[in-house]
């Protein structure tokens, strides 16, 4: 039953780890999709009337008939994997030059007139719900580029936006004829105003504000879209707005596989740029023209996939190569306690294959059964992924279950024998073929870490496996050098006169060579979840920095126009949560007399900005340095503070280093918005500031600013569990926006890639601190017989059941403590090996921040806790086996001894 559920679990995680990876593959895509607008998603194509044609060619071509034929045309050029989202993908004729309307009952911010776009985009009714009149039609003879009157709908936002009601009549100027006048007959809603129908052309759904390349910012007016019937298309043609044709092509979101990303660029540019537009070319027409967006968000999401699967091949190398080798572990345990029954069988006459044949029946109708029961389990709890690689994986698990205990047999009963050698540790040399074979695993894992320290986790196979080979060469070294420790006291316990000490010390040194593989699992697995847990614990410390590096604090409430009241500091400081308030006047239109760039400048009372610095870590330094001199300084951060001029006098200033490398150290004049003017010396040089986030700024105490520039415009806050409700609350009516550290932290998880591969890490470490419980309890299951045969003999002989408890807890100390010690070791300095070749920014982070590169740092967490695990199963199974045996009595485990 043991080997079963052994078995059974060890297919499920090995069967659903390519299942997680493909789902989270496929929700991070889609993420992706979902989250760039669908005006870049979509696959824009569009032609203009051929020239050469007639008007009436032009006409027809614009009729509901020929666009749903080559609409026809476009969706069957999307190849697979580019699966088109029929219902979403728009089509019709619109105008590509915006018109100007002469109706000042539109609405004009600046007084200048409306621009529209008209469009006859078709499928109308299915996509939206009628609010108030009716959808627009053509009714009498078709519409022609002469027809002078047309009818149209618009959503509500545009309705509202621009005073728009039903029946309003719109002109837009004619081409070569009168205006043509456009009637509202009805106010859509958007049944899916996000979907691509209504996004791909926003300004269909959405007016906005817009002007003309090279005016004014100020010089807005707004920008609407009108939705006529679909047949009257042919009416754009009378007017100065160019119309064109257009066909967008919307991917179906739920048919994307993250697994098919490569493919699924190759759909995209061939449609874009490739056989696909060539073919819609000969079947539309010859000046047909696809853009799109999609490939760049494709190849955004490529990079950040690239970055995660090297970390979560590393995960799989290191908890893959433990369960194989518990597996064969738990085949090794099996054959030894089987023994005395396989020596018997083969001095009987039987056959190795013949041996290995039944063993491998035995083990196959339990290994079988729990392969398939752990398989399913992994297909129901891990549904619509891909189910190949999970079967493999899991029918791999299951022939190597099988064929542990048959190999294993078949190895050590090559040769008859009446009785087996002595194997004691100390005593048994190791052979050259082992030291040779030692000596190649040695080169390998060093070969590796300098390839994960030069090149990046990416970068082979090979490099995967460093984490795990760094375990596997301090196994092999352990193994090689603990005899010496045993041999040094095992004399010194000599002299001892108790008997409990020297006798538990001797029976280590008996120990059998076997025990090197339980010593490579536990150095293995411990090293696997020290990785696991120090990647997790990088994740978490960059994403805590990257969020610091946003917000500059606990939190931040700030206003960009005016000044923060004077009693909201109190306020603030007032709520709960809330440690402490700095208050900061920060300008970001300061400019060196020097240069005409702006640099942000902020005035802040040097002690508390000292002592936030300090706390945050962000540009510590030290309050002496930064204050002016002045007479006034800044009494109540809260309030105002100013000393009312000092131009003449140098304020020390702390600088980044940017500023301070392109305007020198001063002293220079610095003029304020206000036309006031500072003068600054920089004295201070500091990558970062809690006041300014960015890589510019120079600070200096309030107390030396004008006082007109002194007034607070910024409150960092600091606190362990701030009120995002309460402080919004507080902030409500003043203008300023409230940011807080731990929002802006969550910010930084984008994809279900990211989170995925932390619950993978998660899975990771858990099942690394798993096998090495499970490697220790099968090394203890293993040597339980000889451990209660001795303890019967011993307590035939007069030890007490107190003295027999210290003799087995003794006897499994050295190995254990040796064991969890080096797993320490092994795990420190691994990550400290690796760590130069490992960066964590793609999964830590979102998108690009201050924060340059996200390095691996040691949990001591995941060092300690595994290790402290196995230490404790170590001593406690071994003391409790003592309890149990002297309740048991000794007459049983004599006659075993003797068996």
């Amino acid at each position: 039953m043991a080997l079963a559920l052994l078995v059974a679990v060890t297919a499920a995680l090995a069967a659903a780890y390519p299942r997680a990876v493909d789902r989270y593959g496929d929700a991070g895509l889609r993420r992706a999709i979902e989250q760039a607008r669908p005006d870049r998603t979509s696959v824009q194509i569009q032609a203009a009337p051929p020239w050469m044609a007639s008007l009436q060619q032009w006409e027809s071509l614009l009729r509901a008939a020929p666009l749903a034929k080559a609409r026809a045309e476009v969706l069957a050029a999307a190849e697979a994997p580019l699966v088109p989202d029929r219902a979403q993908s728009s089509y019709g004729v619109r105008t590509t030059v915006p018109l100007e309307t002469s109706e000042s009952w539109l609405a004009q911010p600046v007084g200048l007139p409306a621009q529209v776009v008209l469009a006859a985009q078709q499928d109308l009714a299915s996509h939206s719900r009628l609010s108030t009149g009716r959808l627009p039609r053509t009714t009498g003879e078709p519409v022609t580029a002469a027809t002078e009157s047309v009818e149209a709908a618009v959503t509500a936002d545009t309705a509202r936006t621009l005073n728009i009601k039903v029946g309003s009549v719109i002109r837009v100027p004619g081409s070569g004829r009168g205006p043509l006048a456009v009637r509202i007959t009805g106010i859509v809603v958007p049944r899916s105003p996000d979907g691509a129908y209504w996004s791909t052309l926003p300004v269909l759904r959405t007016p906005a504000l817009s002007r003309q390349p090279g005016s004014q910012l100020s010089e807005v007016y707004w920008l609407g879209g009108l939705l006529l019937a679909p047949d009257a298309g042919p009416a754009l043609l009378g007017t100065p707005g160019r119309p064109d044709r257009y066909w967008n092509v919307a991917p179906d979101v739920a048919a994307l596989r993250g697994h098919d990303l490569d493919r699924l660029a190759s759909a995209v540019a061939a449609l874009e740029s490739g056989p696909g537009v060539q073919r819609l070319r000969t079947a539309v027409d010859d000046e047909l023209e696809a853009q799109t967006n999609l490939d760049e968000v494709l190849a955004d999401h490529a990079r950040l996939r690239s970055g995660i699967e090297p970390l979560l091949v590393l995960a799989a190398v290191g908890t893959g190569s433990l369960a194989v080798i518990v597996l064969a572990m738990a085949g090794g345990v099996a054959a030894d306690r089987r023994r005395a029954e396989l020596a018997l069988l083969r001095a009987r006459g039987a056959s190795l294959p013949g041996l290995a044949a039944r063993l491998l029946a035995e083990t196959a109708a339990m290994a079988v059964p729990a392969g398939a029961l752990g398989l399913t389990a992994a297909l129901l709890l891990l549904p619509a992924a891909s189910a190949a690689p999970a079967v493999t994986v899991a029918v791999a698990v299951t022939v190597l279950a099988c064929l542990a205990l048959p190999l294993r047999a078949v190895a050590a009963h090559r040769t008859v024998r009446m009785h087996d050698g002595r194997e004691d540790l100390t005593a048994t040399r190791p052979s050259r073929r082992r030291t040779v074979a030692e000596a190649t695993v040695l080169v390998i894992a060093a070969g590796a870490v300098a390839a994960l320290r030069r090149q990046g986790s990416g970068s082979t196979g090979l490099v995967a496996a460093a984490p795990l080979l760094t375990g596997v060469v301090a196994a092999l070294l352990l193994a090689r050098l603990h005899p010496l420790p045993l041999r040094a006291l095992s004399k010194a316990a000599a002299r001892l006169r108790g008997l409990v000490i020297p006798l538990s010390l001797a029976q280590v040194a008996r120990a059998p060579g076997f025990a090197v593989l339980p010593l490579l699992a536990l150095l293995s697995a411990l090293t696997t979840a020290a990785f696991g847990g120090s990647v997790l614990a990088g994740v978490t410390a960059a994403r805590d920095q990257a969020a610091l590096l946003d917000v500059g604090a606990d939190g931040r409430v700030e206003t960009t126009t005016g000044r923060l009241p004077k009693a909201l500091p109190d306020r603030v400081r007032g709520l709960p949560g809330v440690r402490d308030v700095t208050a900061a006047s920060v300008t970001h239109e300061a400019k060196p007399q020097q240069s005409g760039q702006p640099v942000p400048l902020a005035g802040v009372d040097p002690a508390a900005y000292a002592r936030l610095s300090h706390d945050t870590g962000l540009g510590a330094f030290d309050a002496a340095s930064l204050r002016s001199g002045g007479e006034g300084e800044a009494g109540n951060e809260g309030e105002d503070a100013g000393a009312g001029g000092g131009a003449d006098r140098p304020l020390p200033a702390l600088a980044s280093p940017r500023v301070a490398e392109e305007y020198g150290t001063g002293p220079y004049v610095v003029l304020l918005p206000d036309g006031t003017s500072v003068t600054v010396q920089v004295v201070l040089v500091r990558e970062h500031t809690p006041a300014v986030i960015g890589d510019d700024f120079l600070i200096v105490d309030r107390a030396g600013l004008p006082r007109a520039a002194a007034h607070a415009t910024t409150l960092l806050l600091t606190g362990d569990s701030l009120n995002g409700r309460a402080l919004r609350s507080a902030a409500d009516g003043t203008g300023a926006s409230v940011r807080l550290r731990a929002e802006e932290r969550s910010r930084h998880v984008d994809s279900p890639l990211q989170s995925g591969a932390e619950r993978l890490y998660v899975v990771a470490v858990a099942a690394g601190a798993g096998y090495a419980v499970l490697a220790l309890l099968l090394t203890v299951l293993r040597t339980a017989p000889e451990r209660r045969a001795l303890l019967a003999r011993l307590r035939t002989m007069g030890m007490s059941r107190s003295q027999g408890r210290r003799l087995l807890i003794l006897m499994a100390l050295p190995q254990a403590f040796l064991a969890a010690a080096g797993g320490v070791l092994t795990g420190w300095a691994g990550i400290h090996l690796l760590s130069p070749g490992i960066d964590l920014s793609t999964i830590a982070l979102a998108s690009p921040s201050g924060l340059e590169g996200a390095a691996l740092r040691t949990d001591p967490l995941s060092l300690a806790v595994p290790a402290l695990i196995v230490l404790l199963l170590a001593v406690g199974v071994p003391a409790a086996q003592a309890w149990w045996t002297g309740r048991r009595g000794s007459v049983s485990e004599l006659r075993l001894g003797d068996n």
